[in-house]
This record gives C-alpha cells, structure tokens and sequence, in this order.
C-alpha cells in the first residue's frame, strides 16, 4: 500500500494513476473527502487530515510501503513561510512516528541552493528537515511545470503573443508536465535503496526555450504567437494584475531573477536525471483541445 499526499492535485493526483494502473493500492491523504471522492470510488482508501497535522498524517502513513510527501503550492506565502515550516514540521514529524517503507517528496530544481531561491526556499527547507529520517528518502526535484503556462492561453489567442518572465528567451528552460512528475515519483516508489537520492526530473532531453514554447501553443491555437520577453520594470504590476498580493511578490520575483541569471539550474552532481516523455508541443494541443 502506498499512501499519496496531494491526490486531488495535478501532481498527486498522476502518482496515484501510475501506482493504481501498476496494480497497487492506494491511500489519499485528503483535507476535505468530498472533494476525493472519484478516488474512493476507484477503491482507493482516504484519510482526513491536515497538512499541517502530525497526528493525522502519522495514521495516514501507517502502514505504507512508501510514501509521497509534498508541501501545498503557494505563489505568494505570509513573510518567513510559517505555513510551509508547520507543514515541513509535521510531515517529519509524522514520518519518524510511522516509518512507513520509505519516502519520496515532491521538490524543486535549486533545492540544494542555500539562498536566492525566492519560492524554492519552501521545498530547501523540506530537504534540510527530512534528510536524516530513519527510511530511505527521495527528492524529486521538478523543472517548471508546463501548466504554469496554461492561464497565458487566452491572451495569447487575443493577441498572438506570450508573455515571460523568465530570460533570455532563447535559452533552454527544464520544463515538466505535471503527470511526468508523477511517473517519476510512481516509479520510484516501487523501487528499493537504502539512504538518499536525488532525482532531477525535466522534460524531453536539452530542455525548451520559451520561443518554443509560445511556437507550440500557437500552433496548437491555430494562430501565429510569439514569445515576448516581460520586462523586469512591469513584474510587479503583472503579478499584482494576476492577483497577488502587493506585498509577496518578493519571493516570487527572487526566484525568477535567480532562474534568469542561471544560479537556479540543473546538471548537479551526484543527481539522477529522468526525462518525462511529455513535449511541450503535445502538451500545448492537450491544453487546447
């Protein structure tokens, strides 16, 4: 049995389908089962309780021949991320309490940085917490998710083109679908080891530059789109505009400088690579359709 945080999400929600079509059985980690209920459905056992709640997540993992672990996504956390650490905190906590078979986390490109990592810090934190568990661990750490790109698609049909934040626009960006992320984790899963990987997981091989990616949902849309390079002079308005709060746009625009200037980036040493299957171009029809 393998228990998955996150399985009415994106991410989650791909490790469950990869364990479930594999043959195995699945328990969800749920705050609130009504919105889980298709899984239960489909046989899978749901546990209510907290993300931020050790004594919950200890039953949850109970049991487990390994667990998938990850902190809830958050584009504009409170100053000092005291959501992200209570949940760090439990998540350890509850795993020393149930040492299910072993455990694989959701992480970020730039983890092993120790500064400048804007948003990532979350998930660098995650591994400094985690690291000596008494199970095997895994860190999964992801590209950017090529769903992040998906709110662009009706001003991109508007207007024919597509606006980044990241630069330059010719340089090759690891991006990831969401269900690649999920293959990985499921496969890793079922494998055996003893103390700590790291796996960077990326899309197709050599990564994707972002006139690529405006060329592919342009085609996909019928429609010529062009990348256009977003000005660091216009971040803030734009991601006010996009209804973040004026003032936790810092993390978030750290991350992004730290991208842009290659200190966030992937090729580190002592990490396994896997290459999700998912290319942006069918990706984009995907989203389209």
């Amino acid at each position: 049995m393998f228990t998955v945080m996150g399985i009415t999400g994106n991410v989650g929600g791909a490790v469950a389908e990869n364990l479930l079509a594999a043959g195995k059985t699945v328990r969800g980690v749920v705050r609130d089962p009504e919105k889980a209920k298709a899984w239960a459905q489909r046989g899978v056992e749901l546990v209510r309780s907290a993300y931020d709640d050790a004594r919950g997540l200890s039953r949850a993992f109970a049991g487990a021949e390994g667990v998938f672990a990850m902190i809830p996504p958050d584009f504009a956390p409170a100053p000092g991320l005291p959501d992200q650490k209570r949940t760090i905190a439990a998540i350890r906590e509850a795993l020393e309490q149930a040492k299910p078979g072993k455990a694989v986390f959701l992480s970020s490109i730039g983890s092993e940085q120790t500064s400048g990592l804007g948003l990532i810090t979350s998930t660098h934190l995650m591994e400094q917490a985690t690291r000596t568990l008494p199970i095997p661990v895994a860190y999964l750490r992801a590209g950017s998710f090529m769903e992040n790109w998906v709110g662009a698609l009706d001003l991109a049909r508007a207007t024919g083109e597509m606006p980044f934040f990241y630069a330059p626009l010719e340089r090759k960006f690891p991006i990831v679908a969401t269900r690649d992320i999920g293959l990985a984790a499921a496969q890793v899963l079922q494998q055996s080891w003893t103390g700590e990987r790291v796996l960077e997981v990326d899309g197709p091989q050599g990564g994707t530059d972002l006139h690529t990616v405006a060329s592919a949902f342009g085609k996909a849309l019928n429609r010529a789109v062009k990348a256009v390079q977003l000005p660091e002079a216009a971040w803030q308005s734009t991601l006010e505009a996009l209804g973040m709060p004026a003032d936790r746009t810092g993390l978030y625009i750290e991350m992004v400088k730290s991208f842009n200037s290659g200190w966030i980036h992937f090729g580190n040493s002592g990490t396994e690579k896997f290459h999700g299957p998912t290319t942006i171009e069918a990706f984009a029809q995907e989203m389209v359709k």
